[in-house]
């Protein structure tokens, strides 16, 4: 990790950038692979799962037989957790569910919002290595709490073309069934398109690398939406002379070992306090199973002494950080002046990887800066707001002159005339 010390306000803009991705002829591949599924369908997913993950063609919706039989393969201990964080999750994105009023704004005039359902929704739930069955947790959940009709999984297999079982359990446990074997960039084509096997969506949710990111934003472009931009995973911490280094160290680490591409950030005002975790990240690697990976994300990484925490804070909301942990004795106070984070851990006993699995937060969050205008995932991510409007005779007595003559200055007079041959009925009798 660079250390970096009482850096001008003027270098701050620089400190913020992210880790450069590699892009070379990034668009113009995910392009030809969006273009083969949307023309090829089932044929060009077989061929790039095979060209980019090993994975020999098969089925590729996973069979009701498999779902079932990935419970037999999970510890009874780890399915308890795994439903500790479940009602938790629940808990959280249930309290989420929108409370619409219908409001008067003119005698005889009635205004109000639903909340509907997406009725279609994809989920991309990266696997292989490392199967993320938590975000199956995070996406599934609220989508299910928001009633979405439709919820199509895709998750690439490992090399023995099987889904883990734990991502199988997980949608079971969730009450998700259309699940598909299917990762990268073909597997957003197959869900924002449509083939044989795969259902196209309405909307695509999900982390995944930089070729799953860019065919995201491109399908976007084609009318599909998608749950916020991303990038590579980061953790600001934000720390005081009464931090535990070891407890900083653990938490930057613990984000390090994401991806290569990842990056951590240490805040402090205290000099004593970044040698002490730099000391304790460097005893704390030599143990890490992706200790390699690890020490790739901290080579983009940095520790910075500030002047004081209010330059901490402000620092902070300039790099807009996917993940803010404030380990100071006054964290609560310090809060207060968040303006830009994807989600916030406060005091010492408040880890990252609680809101990664069980505190029942989401942890599909903004990354990359985007934290200064995008929202982590809620139960609202997976609804659509419709408008409702009813005019009674006397509402359309009260409004109608205003609307005639906001429709006149508009030379609209088709408009005009919707309102005033009501208003000549009225007047008729």
């Amino acid at each position: 990790m660079k250390t970096i010390l009482l850096p001008e306000k003027e270098r701050w803009n620089e400190l913020c950038r992210r880790p450069e991705i590699t892009k070379d002829d990034l668009e113009t591949i995910v392009r030809e692979i969006l273009n083969r599924v949307k023309s090829e369908t089932d044929k060009a997913v077989y061929y790039f799962s095979e060209k980019f993950d090993g994975v020999p063609p098969g089925n590729l919706k996973v069979t009701s037989d498999e779902i079932r039989e990935s419970a037999l393969h999970i510890p009874q201990e780890l399915k308890k957790a795994i439903s500790v964080a479940k009602k938790n999750i629940e808990s959280f994105h249930s309290a989420q569910l929108p409370t619409e009023h219908v409001i008067e704004t003119v005698k005889g005039v009635r205004c109000w919002r639903k909340g509907v359902a997406i009725e279609k929704v994809g989920l991309y739930i990266p696997g292989g290595s490392a199967p993320l069955f938590s975000t199956l947790l995070m996406l599934g959940i609220p989508a299910k709490l928001a009633g979405c009709e439709e919820i199509v999984v895709c998750t690439p297999p490992g090399k023995d073309g099987k889904v883990s079982p734990l991502i199988l359990y997980t949608a079971q446990l969730i009450g998700i069934s259309e699940i598909f074997k299917a990762g990268g960039a073909q597997a957003i084509a197959a869900m924002a398109y449509g083939t044989e096997s795969i259902p196209k969506v309405y909307k695509i949710f999900g982390p995944g690398n930089q070729y799953v990111t860019k065919a995201k934003e491109l399908v976007q472009q084609d009318g599909v939406a998608i749950d916020m931009p991303a990038g590579p995973s980061e953790v600001l911490v934000i720390a005081d002379n009464h931090s535990n280094p070891e407890f900083i160290a653990a938490d930057l680490l613990s984000q390090a070992e994401h991806g290569p591409d990842s990056q951590v950030i240490m805040l402090t005002d205290d000099m004593n306090l970044l040698k002490k975790v730099r000391y304790e990240v460097d005893k704390q690697i030599k143990l890490f199973p992706r200790k390699e990976i690890a020490l790739k994300a901290l080579e983009n990484s940095q520790m910075i002494l500030m002047s004081s925490l209010e330059d901490c804070i402000d620092f902070s909301n300039l790099y807009a950080p996917e993940h803010l942990i404030i380990n100071t004795t006054d964290s609560n106070s310090l809060a207060d002046k968040i303006r830009n984070a994807g989600s916030v851990f406060l005091g010492k006993f408040s880890c990252e990887s609680a809101g990664d699995y069980a505190s029942g937060t989401n942890h599909t969050l903004p990354t990359n800066g985007f934290a200064r205008n995008y929202s982590g995932v809620s139960t609202e991510s997976f609804l659509k707001k419709i408008s409702f409007q009813e005019l009674s005779a006397e509402g359309i007595k009260k409004l109608g002159p205003a609307i005639e003559l906001m429709a006149e200055a508009e030379s609209l007079m088709g408009h005009k005339n919707a309102v005033s041959v009501r208003l000549k009925s009225l007047q008729n009798g």
